[in-house]
Protein backbone atom coordinates (compact mmCIF):
# COMPACT_ATOMS: atom_id res chain seq x y z
CA UNK A 1 0.00 0.00 0.00
CA UNK A 2 3.23 2.27 0.65
CA UNK A 3 4.66 1.61 -2.56
CA UNK A 4 1.42 2.38 -3.96
CA UNK A 5 1.06 5.74 -2.46
CA UNK A 6 4.17 6.08 -3.25
CA UNK A 7 3.66 5.96 -7.43
CA UNK A 8 0.59 7.69 -6.87
CA UNK A 9 0.91 11.06 -4.74
CA UNK A 10 3.72 12.19 -7.35
CA UNK A 11 1.95 11.25 -10.50
CA UNK A 12 -0.84 14.00 -8.43
CA UNK A 13 1.43 16.24 -8.04
CA UNK A 14 2.63 16.16 -11.79
CA UNK A 15 -0.56 16.03 -13.39
CA UNK A 16 -2.02 19.24 -11.27
CA UNK A 17 0.97 20.89 -11.89
CA UNK A 18 0.22 19.70 -15.79
CA UNK A 19 -3.38 21.82 -15.08
CA UNK A 20 -2.04 24.46 -13.66
CA UNK A 21 0.43 25.35 -16.47
CA UNK A 22 -2.61 25.11 -19.15
CA UNK A 23 -4.36 27.63 -17.50
CA UNK A 24 -1.45 29.95 -17.03
CA UNK A 25 -1.06 29.52 -21.07
CA UNK A 26 -4.60 30.00 -21.55
CA UNK A 27 -4.15 32.84 -19.49
CA UNK A 28 -1.52 34.44 -20.85
CA UNK A 29 -2.66 34.37 -24.66
CA UNK A 30 -4.92 37.35 -25.74
CA UNK A 31 -7.37 38.96 -27.72
CA UNK A 32 -6.37 41.37 -30.19
CA UNK A 33 -9.24 43.74 -32.20
CA UNK A 34 -8.45 45.73 -35.22
CA UNK A 35 -10.95 47.36 -37.65
CA UNK A 36 -9.66 47.21 -41.27
CA UNK A 37 -11.68 50.01 -43.59
CA UNK A 38 -10.78 49.27 -46.99
CA UNK A 39 -11.01 52.57 -48.97
CA UNK A 40 -9.95 54.56 -51.74
CA UNK A 41 -6.89 57.37 -50.38
CA UNK A 42 -4.82 59.63 -52.17
CA UNK A 43 -1.48 58.38 -52.98
CA UNK A 44 1.43 59.85 -54.78
CA UNK A 45 4.22 57.90 -56.28
CA UNK A 46 6.42 58.42 -59.33
CA UNK A 47 5.16 61.88 -59.83
CA UNK A 48 1.69 61.10 -59.76
CA UNK A 49 -1.36 60.80 -57.32
CA UNK A 50 -3.80 58.15 -57.77
CA UNK A 51 -6.96 57.52 -55.50
CA UNK A 52 -5.46 53.50 -53.88
CA UNK A 53 -7.18 51.04 -52.31
CA UNK A 54 -5.91 51.34 -49.02
CA UNK A 55 -6.38 49.66 -45.11
CA UNK A 56 -7.18 52.67 -42.74
CA UNK A 57 -5.53 55.20 -45.50
CA UNK A 58 -2.48 53.44 -44.81
CA UNK A 59 0.00 52.21 -47.85
CA UNK A 60 1.52 49.72 -46.57
CA UNK A 61 -1.68 48.83 -44.25
CA UNK A 62 -0.64 48.11 -40.89
CA UNK A 63 1.66 45.74 -38.83
CA UNK A 64 -0.19 43.94 -36.53
CA UNK A 65 2.04 41.78 -34.08
CA UNK A 66 0.86 39.12 -31.87
CA UNK A 67 1.82 36.44 -29.24
CA UNK A 68 2.12 32.45 -30.76
CA UNK A 69 -1.54 31.31 -28.97
CA UNK A 70 -2.98 34.90 -29.54
CA UNK A 71 -6.21 35.47 -31.27
CA UNK A 72 -6.72 38.19 -33.50
CA UNK A 73 -10.61 39.24 -34.50
CA UNK A 74 -10.20 41.90 -37.73
CA UNK A 75 -13.66 43.61 -38.51
CA UNK A 76 -13.25 44.57 -42.15
CA UNK A 77 -15.66 47.18 -43.55
CA UNK A 78 -15.98 47.64 -47.42
CA UNK A 79 -15.82 51.32 -47.97
CA UNK A 80 -14.41 51.10 -51.52
CA UNK A 81 -16.12 50.44 -54.81
CA UNK A 82 -14.17 46.85 -55.45
CA UNK A 83 -16.06 43.62 -53.70
CA UNK A 84 -12.65 42.46 -50.91
CA UNK A 85 -10.96 39.43 -49.14
CA UNK A 86 -8.35 39.60 -46.46
CA UNK A 87 -6.44 36.81 -46.53
CA UNK A 88 -4.02 36.06 -43.56
CA UNK A 89 -1.03 34.18 -45.55
CA UNK A 90 0.62 31.64 -43.86
CA UNK A 91 -1.63 31.10 -41.04
CA UNK A 92 -2.61 27.73 -40.48
CA UNK A 93 -6.50 28.77 -39.79
CA UNK A 94 -7.09 25.37 -38.04
CA UNK A 95 -10.83 24.10 -38.24
CA UNK A 96 -11.10 27.89 -39.20
CA UNK A 97 -11.30 27.90 -43.05
CA UNK A 98 -14.07 30.71 -42.54
CA UNK A 99 -11.45 33.01 -41.67
CA UNK A 100 -8.84 31.99 -45.08
CA UNK A 101 -10.12 34.23 -47.22
CA UNK A 102 -9.41 33.93 -50.74
CA UNK A 103 -12.56 34.86 -52.70
CA UNK A 104 -14.95 32.13 -53.69
CA UNK A 105 -12.86 30.09 -51.99
CA UNK A 106 -13.64 30.13 -48.50
CA UNK A 107 -16.37 32.74 -48.35
CA UNK A 108 -18.03 35.49 -50.89
CA UNK A 109 -16.51 38.69 -51.09
CA UNK A 110 -17.49 41.52 -48.97
CA UNK A 111 -19.45 44.01 -51.07
CA UNK A 112 -19.09 47.46 -50.90
CA UNK A 113 -20.65 49.03 -48.10
CA UNK A 114 -20.45 45.68 -46.14
CA UNK A 115 -18.46 44.27 -43.66
CA UNK A 116 -17.12 40.62 -42.18
CA UNK A 117 -14.95 40.12 -39.32
CA UNK A 118 -11.90 37.40 -39.52
CA UNK A 119 -12.08 35.46 -35.76
CA UNK A 120 -9.04 33.20 -35.60
CA UNK A 121 -6.11 31.57 -33.10
CA UNK A 122 -2.69 31.65 -34.14
CA UNK A 123 -1.27 27.96 -32.99
CA UNK A 124 2.31 27.03 -32.96
CA UNK A 125 3.77 29.28 -35.31
CA UNK A 126 6.97 32.14 -34.97
CA UNK A 127 8.06 34.36 -37.18
CA UNK A 128 7.27 36.86 -40.27
CA UNK A 129 3.61 36.05 -42.01
CA UNK A 130 1.48 38.73 -43.54
CA UNK A 131 -1.96 39.82 -44.90
CA UNK A 132 -3.11 41.11 -47.81
CA UNK A 133 -6.01 41.40 -50.19
CA UNK A 134 -7.52 38.20 -52.01
CA UNK A 135 -9.81 39.60 -54.49
CA UNK A 136 -8.65 40.24 -58.21
CA UNK A 137 -5.43 42.39 -57.84
CA UNK A 138 -6.54 44.47 -54.64
CA UNK A 139 -3.52 43.01 -53.22
CA UNK A 140 -1.11 45.16 -55.11
CA UNK A 141 -1.94 48.05 -52.46
CA UNK A 142 -3.65 46.23 -49.91
CA UNK A 143 -1.07 44.26 -47.61
CA UNK A 144 0.74 44.38 -44.43
CA UNK A 145 3.16 42.23 -41.82
CA UNK A 146 1.71 40.14 -39.61
CA UNK A 147 4.55 39.29 -36.84
CA UNK A 148 4.34 36.62 -34.60
CA UNK A 149 6.34 36.69 -31.01
CA UNK A 150 7.33 33.75 -29.20
CA UNK A 151 5.26 33.33 -26.07
CA UNK A 152 7.72 33.76 -23.61
CA UNK A 153 9.41 36.79 -25.86
CA UNK A 154 12.93 34.60 -25.98
CA UNK A 155 14.39 33.66 -30.00
CA UNK A 156 16.09 30.70 -30.68
CA UNK A 157 18.87 33.11 -30.98
CA UNK A 158 20.36 36.13 -29.85
CA UNK A 159 18.12 38.91 -29.17
CA UNK A 160 18.55 41.52 -31.62
CA UNK A 161 18.10 44.97 -30.92
CA UNK A 162 15.97 46.36 -33.13
CA UNK A 163 13.40 44.52 -35.53
CA UNK A 164 12.08 46.01 -38.45
CA UNK A 165 9.98 44.83 -41.37
CA UNK A 166 10.75 45.12 -44.75
CA UNK A 167 7.49 44.61 -47.22
CA UNK A 168 9.13 44.29 -50.84
CA UNK A 169 5.99 45.83 -53.33
CA UNK A 170 5.23 46.08 -56.60
CA UNK A 171 3.57 49.59 -57.95
CA UNK A 172 2.08 50.84 -61.00
CA UNK A 173 1.22 54.36 -62.57
CA UNK A 174 -2.20 53.00 -63.12
CA UNK A 175 -5.11 51.03 -61.09
CA UNK A 176 -4.03 47.41 -61.15
CA UNK A 177 -7.83 46.57 -61.32
CA UNK A 178 -7.50 48.29 -64.62
CA UNK A 179 -4.35 46.55 -65.96
CA UNK A 180 -5.96 42.93 -65.31
CA UNK A 181 -8.65 43.64 -66.76
CA UNK A 182 -7.23 45.02 -69.94
CA UNK A 183 -5.02 41.58 -69.50
CA UNK A 184 -8.00 39.55 -69.18
CA UNK A 185 -9.89 41.37 -72.19
CA UNK A 186 -7.01 41.22 -75.08
CA UNK A 187 -5.61 37.54 -73.98
CA UNK A 188 -2.34 39.68 -73.97
CA UNK A 189 -0.03 39.70 -70.67
CA UNK A 190 -0.28 42.18 -68.15
CA UNK A 191 2.20 45.63 -68.42
CA UNK A 192 4.99 45.04 -65.91
CA UNK A 193 4.88 47.39 -62.67
CA UNK A 194 6.39 50.61 -63.22
CA UNK A 195 8.48 50.51 -59.46
CA UNK A 196 9.62 48.02 -57.10
CA UNK A 197 9.11 49.66 -53.14
CA UNK A 198 10.42 48.78 -50.03
CA UNK A 199 8.17 49.30 -47.54
CA UNK A 200 6.02 51.89 -49.94
CA UNK A 201 8.47 53.62 -51.49
CA UNK A 202 10.28 53.08 -54.98
CA UNK A 203 13.57 54.86 -53.53
CA UNK A 204 16.55 57.37 -54.93
CA UNK A 205 16.71 55.33 -58.27
CA UNK A 206 12.78 56.72 -59.22
CA UNK A 207 11.81 60.07 -60.36
CA UNK A 208 10.26 61.92 -57.29
CA UNK A 209 10.92 59.39 -54.94
CA UNK A 210 14.55 60.49 -53.05
CA UNK A 211 12.49 62.92 -50.49
CA UNK A 212 10.32 59.68 -49.29
CA UNK A 213 13.30 57.13 -49.40
CA UNK A 214 12.56 54.29 -46.83
CA UNK A 215 15.53 55.03 -43.82
CA UNK A 216 16.23 52.41 -41.60
CA UNK A 217 18.27 53.21 -38.47
CA UNK A 218 20.84 51.49 -36.61
CA UNK A 219 23.98 52.01 -34.29
CA UNK A 220 27.68 50.54 -35.10
CA UNK A 221 27.84 46.73 -33.41
CA UNK A 222 24.11 46.17 -33.22
CA UNK A 223 22.22 43.30 -34.21
CA UNK A 224 18.80 44.21 -36.37
CA UNK A 225 16.35 41.47 -37.32
CA UNK A 226 14.84 42.34 -40.70
CA UNK A 227 11.66 40.53 -41.61
CA UNK A 228 11.68 40.19 -44.94
CA UNK A 229 8.06 39.59 -47.12
CA UNK A 230 7.85 39.84 -50.86
CA UNK A 231 4.47 41.30 -51.31
CA UNK A 232 4.79 41.67 -54.97
CA UNK A 233 2.63 40.75 -57.65
CA UNK A 234 4.25 39.29 -60.20
CA UNK A 235 8.12 39.03 -59.42
CA UNK A 236 10.45 37.20 -57.47
CA UNK A 237 13.04 39.35 -56.04
CA UNK A 238 16.42 39.71 -55.08
CA UNK A 239 17.41 41.46 -52.20
CA UNK A 240 20.48 42.75 -50.61
CA UNK A 241 22.22 45.42 -48.15
CA UNK A 242 26.08 46.79 -49.64
CA UNK A 243 28.49 45.41 -47.81
CA UNK A 244 26.55 43.64 -45.17
CA UNK A 245 25.68 39.37 -44.91
CA UNK A 246 22.61 38.04 -43.48
CA UNK A 247 22.17 35.32 -41.21
CA UNK A 248 19.21 33.57 -42.08
CA UNK A 249 16.80 32.43 -39.46
CA UNK A 250 13.43 32.19 -40.53
CA UNK A 251 11.23 31.92 -43.21
CA UNK A 252 7.36 31.32 -43.50
CA UNK A 253 6.83 31.56 -39.75
CA UNK A 254 9.23 28.85 -39.62
CA UNK A 255 12.73 28.57 -37.49
CA UNK A 256 15.67 27.55 -39.96
CA UNK A 257 19.16 26.80 -39.24
CA UNK A 258 21.31 29.63 -39.83
CA UNK A 259 23.14 30.32 -42.40
CA UNK A 260 24.89 33.38 -44.20
CA UNK A 261 24.63 35.13 -47.25
CA UNK A 262 24.87 38.71 -49.13
CA UNK A 263 21.63 38.15 -51.05
CA UNK A 264 17.93 36.95 -50.72
CA UNK A 265 15.87 35.59 -53.23
CA UNK A 266 11.58 35.56 -52.39
CA UNK A 267 8.87 34.84 -54.49
CA UNK A 268 5.74 36.52 -53.92
CA UNK A 269 4.41 35.22 -50.72
CA UNK A 270 7.61 34.44 -49.04
CA UNK A 271 9.11 35.58 -46.16
CA UNK A 272 12.66 35.23 -44.84
CA UNK A 273 13.89 36.46 -41.01
CA UNK A 274 17.47 37.59 -41.03
CA UNK A 275 20.14 39.00 -38.49
CA UNK A 276 21.90 42.32 -40.15
CA UNK A 277 24.92 43.23 -37.69
CA UNK A 278 26.18 46.79 -37.98
CA UNK A 279 30.02 45.82 -38.16
CA UNK A 280 30.63 48.01 -41.00
CA UNK A 281 32.76 51.96 -41.26
CA UNK A 282 29.61 54.22 -40.41
CA UNK A 283 27.84 55.21 -43.16
CA UNK A 284 24.91 54.79 -45.49
CA UNK A 285 24.34 52.00 -47.50
CA UNK A 286 21.29 50.96 -49.81
CA UNK A 287 18.89 47.98 -49.49
CA UNK A 288 18.05 47.43 -52.44
CA UNK A 289 15.88 44.45 -54.34
CA UNK A 290 15.18 43.65 -58.35
CA UNK A 291 13.82 41.62 -60.69
CA UNK A 292 14.92 37.72 -60.72
CA UNK A 293 13.75 37.03 -64.34
CA UNK A 294 13.71 33.35 -64.93
CA UNK A 295 11.16 33.24 -68.21
CA UNK A 296 13.36 33.74 -70.68
CA UNK A 297 12.48 36.49 -73.48
CA UNK A 298 9.26 37.59 -71.14
CA UNK A 299 8.88 41.21 -70.16
CA UNK A 300 9.56 42.37 -66.92
CA UNK A 301 10.16 45.43 -64.73
CA UNK A 302 13.88 45.39 -64.87
CA UNK A 303 14.27 48.98 -62.47
CA UNK A 304 15.55 48.77 -59.05
CA UNK A 305 13.98 49.88 -55.36
CA UNK A 306 16.08 50.88 -52.58
CA UNK A 307 16.02 51.92 -49.00
CA UNK A 308 19.17 53.14 -46.45
CA UNK A 309 20.73 51.59 -43.86
CA UNK A 310 21.87 54.15 -42.13
CA UNK A 311 24.38 54.25 -39.15
CA UNK A 312 23.30 57.08 -36.45
CA UNK A 313 26.76 58.23 -36.09
CA UNK A 314 26.99 59.03 -40.00
CA UNK A 315 23.43 61.18 -39.74
CA UNK A 316 23.57 64.69 -39.55
CA UNK A 317 21.73 67.90 -39.65
CA UNK A 318 19.47 69.19 -41.61
CA UNK A 319 21.93 71.87 -42.80
CA UNK A 320 24.96 69.49 -43.58
CA UNK A 321 25.33 67.58 -46.69
CA UNK A 322 24.77 63.67 -46.28
CA UNK A 323 27.07 61.19 -47.69
CA UNK A 324 26.06 58.92 -50.81
CA UNK A 325 24.81 56.00 -49.62
CA UNK A 326 27.51 52.68 -51.18
CA UNK A 327 25.01 50.72 -53.20
CA UNK A 328 25.79 47.21 -53.29
CA UNK A 329 26.27 44.26 -55.95
CA UNK A 330 22.59 42.51 -57.50
CA UNK A 331 22.60 39.45 -58.99
CA UNK A 332 22.09 38.98 -62.58
CA UNK A 333 18.58 39.25 -63.85
CA UNK A 334 18.25 35.81 -64.85
CA UNK A 335 20.61 34.42 -62.52
CA UNK A 336 19.50 30.88 -61.53
CA UNK A 337 22.37 30.15 -59.85
CA UNK A 338 22.17 32.10 -57.45
CA UNK A 339 18.19 31.67 -56.56
CA UNK A 340 18.95 27.80 -56.42
CA UNK A 341 21.99 28.48 -54.12
CA UNK A 342 19.82 30.07 -51.71
CA UNK A 343 16.78 28.52 -52.11
CA UNK A 344 18.45 24.92 -51.36
CA UNK A 345 20.01 25.89 -48.09
CA UNK A 346 17.22 25.90 -46.02
CA UNK A 347 17.03 23.62 -43.48
CA UNK A 348 14.74 22.99 -40.05
CA UNK A 349 16.66 23.68 -37.01
CA UNK A 350 16.38 19.93 -35.89
CA UNK A 351 15.62 16.47 -36.97
CA UNK A 352 11.38 16.89 -37.87
CA UNK A 353 9.04 14.03 -37.89
CA UNK A 354 8.42 13.83 -41.93
CA UNK A 355 5.40 11.45 -43.52
CA UNK A 356 7.13 8.42 -44.16
CA UNK A 357 4.24 6.28 -45.14
CA UNK A 358 2.38 8.03 -47.86
CA UNK A 359 -1.47 7.35 -48.51
CA UNK A 360 -1.41 9.96 -51.20
CA UNK A 361 1.46 10.36 -54.06
CA UNK A 362 0.35 13.04 -56.28
CA UNK A 363 1.84 14.98 -59.34
CA UNK A 364 1.26 17.83 -60.97
CA UNK A 365 1.96 19.26 -63.62
CA UNK A 366 2.87 23.47 -63.19
CA UNK A 367 2.69 25.73 -65.83
CA UNK A 368 1.45 28.02 -68.38
CA UNK A 369 -0.51 27.32 -71.86
CA UNK A 370 -1.82 29.43 -74.78
CA UNK A 371 -5.24 29.05 -76.48
CA UNK A 372 -6.23 29.43 -79.62
CA UNK A 373 -8.25 32.20 -80.58
CA UNK A 374 -12.14 31.25 -79.84
CA UNK A 375 -14.19 31.12 -83.47
CA UNK A 376 -15.70 34.21 -84.28
CA UNK A 377 -13.72 36.41 -81.67
CA UNK A 378 -12.03 39.85 -82.82
CA UNK A 379 -8.21 40.24 -83.32
CA UNK A 380 -8.18 42.40 -80.26
CA UNK A 381 -9.18 39.78 -78.11
CA UNK A 382 -6.53 37.41 -79.10
CA UNK A 383 -3.36 39.30 -78.44
CA UNK A 384 -1.08 36.82 -77.24
CA UNK A 385 1.53 34.98 -79.03
CA UNK A 386 0.75 34.31 -82.92
CA UNK A 387 -2.94 35.53 -82.14
CA UNK A 388 -3.45 33.54 -79.03
CA UNK A 389 -4.78 34.06 -75.43
CA UNK A 390 -2.92 33.77 -72.34
CA UNK A 391 -3.71 30.28 -70.18
CA UNK A 392 -1.92 28.36 -67.19
CA UNK A 393 -3.11 25.29 -65.54
CA UNK A 394 -2.04 22.32 -63.04
CA UNK A 395 -2.30 18.85 -64.42
CA UNK A 396 -4.09 20.56 -67.22
CA UNK A 397 -6.82 21.86 -65.78
CA UNK A 398 -7.46 25.62 -66.04
CA UNK A 399 -9.37 26.48 -62.95
CA UNK A 400 -12.36 28.17 -62.89
CA UNK A 401 -13.92 30.32 -59.54
CA UNK A 402 -17.22 29.83 -59.40
CA UNK A 403 -19.70 33.11 -58.97
CA UNK A 404 -22.57 32.44 -57.10
CA UNK A 405 -21.25 30.08 -53.44
CA UNK A 406 -17.95 29.27 -52.04
CA UNK A 407 -16.12 26.35 -52.46
CA UNK A 408 -16.53 25.69 -48.53
CA UNK A 409 -19.88 26.99 -48.30
CA UNK A 410 -20.96 24.74 -51.44
CA UNK A 411 -18.94 22.03 -49.31
CA UNK A 412 -20.48 22.34 -46.40
CA UNK A 413 -23.80 22.37 -47.32
CA UNK A 414 -24.23 19.97 -49.55
CA UNK A 415 -24.91 22.47 -52.51
CA UNK A 416 -24.45 20.17 -56.30
CA UNK A 417 -23.15 21.82 -59.07
CA UNK A 418 -20.71 24.40 -57.95
CA UNK A 419 -17.57 21.66 -58.03
CA UNK A 420 -16.34 18.50 -58.72
CA UNK A 421 -13.68 16.38 -56.98
CA UNK A 422 -12.32 14.60 -59.87
CA UNK A 423 -8.97 16.79 -60.26
CA UNK A 424 -6.23 14.60 -61.75
CA UNK A 425 -3.80 13.07 -59.00
CA UNK A 426 -1.73 12.76 -62.10
CA UNK A 427 -1.23 13.96 -65.39
CA UNK A 428 -3.76 13.40 -68.07
CA UNK A 429 -0.63 12.82 -70.63
CA UNK A 430 2.66 11.97 -69.48
CA UNK A 431 5.18 14.05 -71.71
CA UNK A 432 8.78 16.05 -71.72
CA UNK A 433 7.51 18.19 -69.09
CA UNK A 434 10.83 20.67 -69.89
CA UNK A 435 11.37 19.55 -73.04
CA UNK A 436 10.04 20.81 -76.31
CA UNK A 437 6.17 20.73 -75.60
CA UNK A 438 3.71 19.58 -78.88
CA UNK A 439 1.47 22.05 -79.26
CA UNK A 440 -1.81 19.71 -79.07
CA UNK A 441 -0.89 19.82 -74.88
CA UNK A 442 -1.00 24.26 -74.89
CA UNK A 443 -4.72 24.37 -74.34
CA UNK A 444 -5.61 23.37 -71.07
CA UNK A 445 -9.40 22.24 -69.90
CA UNK A 446 -11.09 24.83 -67.94
CA UNK A 447 -12.48 23.66 -64.81
CA UNK A 448 -13.77 24.18 -61.15
CA UNK A 449 -11.79 20.40 -59.98
CA UNK A 450 -11.15 19.69 -56.16
CA UNK A 451 -9.04 16.59 -55.23
CA UNK A 452 -10.63 14.98 -52.31
CA UNK A 453 -8.27 14.07 -48.57
CA UNK A 454 -9.25 12.01 -45.67
CA UNK A 455 -8.53 13.62 -42.60
CA UNK A 456 -5.19 12.26 -41.66
CA UNK A 457 -3.83 11.42 -44.94
CA UNK A 458 -0.32 11.60 -45.48
CA UNK A 459 0.44 13.64 -48.69
CA UNK A 460 3.14 13.64 -51.33
CA UNK A 461 3.00 16.63 -54.30
CA UNK A 462 5.63 16.34 -56.88
CA UNK A 463 5.15 20.07 -58.53
CA UNK A 464 6.44 19.70 -62.28
CA UNK A 465 7.14 23.02 -64.01
CA UNK A 466 6.57 23.18 -67.71
CA UNK A 467 8.20 24.30 -70.47
CA UNK A 468 5.22 25.25 -72.14
CA UNK A 469 4.84 28.89 -74.03
CA UNK A 470 7.82 29.41 -71.50
CA UNK A 471 9.13 28.12 -68.31
CA UNK A 472 9.37 29.81 -65.44
CA UNK A 473 10.19 29.56 -61.29
CA UNK A 474 7.15 29.34 -60.07
CA UNK A 475 6.30 30.14 -56.10
CA UNK A 476 3.59 27.72 -55.30
CA UNK A 477 1.43 28.61 -52.42
CA UNK A 478 -0.83 26.23 -50.31
CA UNK A 479 -3.15 27.59 -48.18
CA UNK A 480 -4.16 26.16 -44.46
CA UNK A 481 -1.35 23.67 -44.08
CA UNK A 482 2.91 24.20 -43.49
CA UNK A 483 4.37 21.31 -45.78
CA UNK A 484 8.27 20.42 -45.87
CA UNK A 485 10.24 20.63 -49.10
CA UNK A 486 11.80 17.30 -49.17
CA UNK A 487 13.78 18.17 -52.59
CA UNK A 488 13.82 19.84 -55.67
CA UNK A 489 15.62 19.89 -58.70
CA UNK A 490 16.17 20.59 -62.67
CA UNK A 491 14.77 18.35 -65.63
CA UNK A 492 12.10 15.68 -65.60
CA UNK A 493 11.18 14.30 -62.04
CA UNK A 494 12.09 10.79 -62.32
CA UNK A 495 11.46 8.88 -58.77
CA UNK A 496 13.95 5.78 -59.24
CA UNK A 497 16.17 8.38 -59.71
CA UNK A 498 15.12 11.51 -57.73
CA UNK A 499 14.04 9.83 -54.68
CA UNK A 500 17.73 9.31 -53.34
CA UNK A 501 17.70 12.92 -53.18
CA UNK A 502 14.97 13.41 -50.23
CA UNK A 503 15.79 14.88 -47.06
CA UNK A 504 13.40 13.10 -44.49
CA UNK A 505 15.79 14.25 -41.57
CA UNK A 506 15.44 18.27 -41.55
CA UNK A 507 13.74 19.50 -44.66
CA UNK A 508 12.42 23.25 -44.74
CA UNK A 509 8.81 23.76 -43.14
CA UNK A 510 7.41 26.59 -45.82
CA UNK A 511 3.84 27.70 -47.23
CA UNK A 512 4.96 28.76 -50.23
CA UNK A 513 7.32 26.92 -52.27
CA UNK A 514 9.88 27.58 -55.07
CA UNK A 515 9.65 25.50 -58.05
CA UNK A 516 12.64 25.78 -60.21
CA UNK A 517 12.83 26.96 -64.20
CA UNK A 518 12.54 23.76 -66.07
CA UNK A 519 12.47 22.12 -62.75
CA UNK A 520 10.40 20.46 -59.80
CA UNK A 521 9.95 20.53 -56.24
CA UNK A 522 8.39 17.92 -53.92
CA UNK A 523 6.66 18.68 -50.60
CA UNK A 524 4.94 16.64 -47.71
CA UNK A 525 2.22 16.92 -45.44
CA UNK A 526 -0.56 15.74 -43.06
CA UNK A 527 -4.08 16.42 -44.04
CA UNK A 528 -4.95 17.38 -40.46
CA UNK A 529 -7.19 20.76 -41.01
CA UNK A 530 -10.51 20.16 -42.55
CA UNK A 531 -11.78 22.39 -44.88
CA UNK A 532 -11.13 23.52 -48.96
CA UNK A 533 -7.40 24.87 -49.59
CA UNK A 534 -6.32 26.52 -52.24
CA UNK A 535 -3.35 25.60 -53.88
CA UNK A 536 -1.85 28.20 -56.41
CA UNK A 537 0.69 30.01 -58.20
CA UNK A 538 1.38 33.30 -56.07
CA UNK A 539 2.59 35.50 -59.45
CA UNK A 540 -0.65 36.84 -59.93
CA UNK A 541 -0.70 36.72 -63.41
CA UNK A 542 -0.54 32.73 -63.17
CA UNK A 543 -3.49 32.79 -60.57
CA UNK A 544 -5.82 35.24 -63.24
CA UNK A 545 -4.89 32.81 -65.86
CA UNK A 546 -6.12 29.59 -63.94
CA UNK A 547 -3.04 27.91 -62.34
CA UNK A 548 -4.36 26.73 -59.29
CA UNK A 549 -6.13 23.63 -57.62
CA UNK A 550 -7.97 22.84 -54.21
CA UNK A 551 -7.87 20.59 -51.74
CA UNK A 552 -11.26 19.57 -49.95
CA UNK A 553 -9.98 17.94 -46.86
CA UNK A 554 -12.59 15.96 -45.16
CA UNK A 555 -13.70 16.35 -40.99
CA UNK A 556 -12.00 13.57 -39.00
CA UNK A 557 -14.08 11.41 -36.75
CA UNK A 558 -14.33 14.11 -33.57
CA UNK A 559 -15.45 17.52 -33.23
CA UNK A 560 -12.28 18.74 -33.04
CA UNK A 561 -11.02 17.43 -36.18
CA UNK A 562 -14.14 18.85 -37.80
CA UNK A 563 -14.55 21.99 -39.42
CA UNK A 564 -15.87 25.10 -37.43
CA UNK A 565 -19.64 26.27 -38.15
CA UNK A 566 -20.00 29.45 -40.47
CA UNK A 567 -20.22 32.77 -38.96
CA UNK A 568 -23.17 34.68 -38.74
CA UNK A 569 -21.78 37.59 -40.68
CA UNK A 570 -20.01 35.27 -43.30
CA UNK A 571 -20.74 37.00 -46.36
CA UNK A 572 -23.42 36.14 -49.29
CA UNK A 573 -22.99 35.69 -53.07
Amino acid sequence: MEAFKSIVKPLCYFLFLCILLLFADAASAKTHYHDFVIQATPVKRLCKTHNTITVNGQFPGPTLEVNNGDTLVVKVVNRARYNVTIHWHGVRQMRTAWADGPEFITQCPIRPGKSYTYRFTIQGQEGTLWWHAHSSWLRATVYGALIIHPKGGSYPFPKPKRETPILLGEWWNANPIDVVREATRTGAAPNVSDAYTINGQPGDLYKCSSQDTNIVHTDSGETNLLRVINAGMNQELFFTVANHKFTVVGADASYVKPFTTSVLMLGPGQTTDVLIKADQPPSRYYMAARAYASAQGAPFDNTTTTAILEYKTSSCSSNCVKTNPVFPSLPAYNDTATATAFTTKFRSPRKVEVPKEIDENLFFTVGLGLNNCPRGARSKNCQGPNGTRFTASMNNISFVLPSNFSLLQAHHNGIPGVFSTDFPAVPPVKFDYTGNVSRSLWQPIRGTKLYKLKYGARVQVVLQGTNISTAENHPIHLHGYDFYIIAEGFGNFNPKRDASKFNLVDPPLRNTASVPVNGWAVIRFVADNPGVWLMHCHLDVHITWGLAMAFLVENGVSQLESLETPPVDLPVC
